[in-house]
């Protein structure tokens, strides 16, 4: 297969320095950072104190600090709460121009592999690379595999990690101790608590409109997240999976990936 690369404008950088650079994010984030090797991805989070999902994130080592890789239009904001947390540390919290890339469907110099599932490709970060597909391309490839991303399906601030499959994806380092949000992370995960988990679902025609209902009969089994035609992203109430289902009067069917267990 040819190997596909896309540059994703809907992505942005922040570049974490300074001696206190991975022990400030270590106590933050979902994921351990002071493993983090030079060159290193991995997939992470930052949460509410509650546990619920405010941004996720991909961090990438640097020797002298971190590069967070975010949704464009929420960097910003993450900017504003991770100066919040600095305190007194000595970190320095700056953007960075460099464009991200994603690669698929073959091998690419100078990307490094995505955290979340070998199968979605690599990532790389201000390299001159020439983009022969799409990020309209890149998010078909991603919903075909039935991974979803907070930013491009439009979750909510009431979404847990584990609903959004952090837990399968490599999202959440649950030996690394502490971080913002981890009692409530941790106890789901340890009691099985989980109710519900974005799944992608089949259905004739063009996407439902965000929001709309997933049915079981009568009885409400999720709500529809970001789509294409034939497919979309789902917010499901695992204990409403069984019967038939539908959206706005369309049979929809649950596709659940080979990653996620039953």
């Amino acid at each position: 297969m040819t190997t596909r690369i896309a540059h994703l404008p809907s992505r942005a950088l922040i570049r974490v320095s300074g001696p206190d650079a991975r022990a400030f994010l270590h106590n933050l984030l979902t994921q351990d950072v002071e493993t983090l090797a030079p060159g290193q991805l991995k997939f992470g989070a930052l949460l509410s104190p509650p546990g619920r999902l405010l941004f996720d994130l991909f961090l990438l080592g640097l020797e002298d600090g971190v590069v967070l890789d975010v949704a464009a239009d929420r960097r910003d904001a993450l900017l504003q709460r991770l100066s919040m947390y600095r305190l007194r540390a000595q970190v320095s919290l700056e953007p960075e121009g460099a464009p991200v890339f994603a690669a698929w469907g073959g091998e690419a110099a100078g990307f490094a592999s995505d955290p979340r599932l070998p199968a979605l490709g690599g990532r790389a970060y201000g390299l001159a690379a020439d983009a022969t597909a799409s990020e309209d391309d890149f998010q078909a490839h991603r919903l075909a595999l039935g991974v979803p991303d907070p930013a491009a399906d439009a979750i909510s601030d009431k979404t847990y990690p584990i609903e959004a499959n952090f837990d399968l994806l490599n999202g959440v380092d649950f030996q690394k101790g502490c971080f913002v949000g981890q009692e409530t992370t941790s106890r789901m995960k340890r009691r099985g608590a989980i109710r519900n988990r974005m799944l992608p679902i089949a259905i004739d025609g063009p996407p439902p409109p965000f929001g709309a209902e997933v049915l079981n009969g009568e009885l409400r089994a999720g709500e529809v997240l970001s789509g294409r035609d034939g497919a979309a992203m789902a917010l499901l109430r695992l204990d409403r999976l069984e019967g038939a289902l539908s959206v706005e009067g369309r049979p929809v069917t649950v596709r659940r990936p080979e990653w996620a267990p039953a």
